[in-house]
């Protein structure tokens, strides 16, 4: 059974804001776009740093407000929700994959004897997460471009880099607050998402009948051999 197909057998008021619709979208103005694009930023980028700048449980973690490649992740989730890479598989996983690619080129190259040696090849530390992640990501099929900034920032910044192994949870409880806020609000005039976990197949076209032979220069088609008329 389809992902859409499983959507369309829960409760219509549950369904429309998992993303389903069992007819045609309308187009909406580009001035409803930009809107709810702002408004979807807005209350996004807020709820995660109310969330991690004022919970003492992560401040006393050293957790920063918020991890700054999520500004990127806005523009994807709330501004171009149609867009492939913006859905809930390349959110999650690509973050997650991201983090998790990041952290461990890093504690790799932690093991090296001196901080010093490890800060003179920080660049290498940066360069080598940023550029894994992405195959990563291509490999899982969870592309999401802001994500190699969340491995950029595992090797290179102090405040991501001291959080090690947690840095993981925070990952992922951050895309749990953006999905939930892209959920409620680019459902109101919207859709999103346009899948969950894998783009619904394409329609599979009806063959074409096949047409009565004409004169000069067409093809006959006839008990399943094609021939061709030659003009005299």
């Amino acid at each position: 059974m389809s992902p859409a197909n499983r959507l369309s057998r829960l409760p219509p008021w549950l369904s429309h804001w998992l993303g389903f619709r069992s007819g045609p979208l309308t187009k909406r103005p580009d001035y409803i776009i930009w809107f709810w694009s702002f408004v979807g930023s807005f209350l996004g980028i807020s709820l995660i740093q109310a969330v991690f700048g004022q919970a003492h449980y992560f401040i006393e973690r050293g957790v920063p407000s918020i991890v700054a490649s999520y500004g990127a992740t806005a523009v994807l989730i709330y501004g171009a929700v149609d867009a492939p890479l913006a859905q809930p598989r390349p959110l999650f996983g690509g973050h997650f994959l991201g983090a998790l690619t990041g952290i461990c080129i890093t504690k790799l190259f932690h093991l090296l004897p001196t901080e010093e040696r490890f800060q003179s090849l920080l660049w290498l530390v940066g360069s080598l997460s940023c550029a894994t992640s992405v195959v990563v990501m291509q490999v899982t099929g969870t592309t999401h471009p802001p994500a190699g900034a969340t491995a950029l920032l595992a090797a290179v910044n102090p405040d991501i880099r001291d959080l090690g192994w947690y840095y993981l949870p925070v990952v992922l409880l951050t895309s749990s607050l953006a999905l939930v806020v892209a959920l409620i609000t680019n459902n109101i005039q919207r859709r999103y998402p346009v899948f969950w976990f894998q783009p619904n197949p394409p329609p599979v076209a009806k063959p074409a009948p096949a047409t009565p032979s004409s004169s000069n220069g067409s093809f006959e088609k006839s008990a399943g051999v094609t021939t061709t008329s030659v003009p005299v």
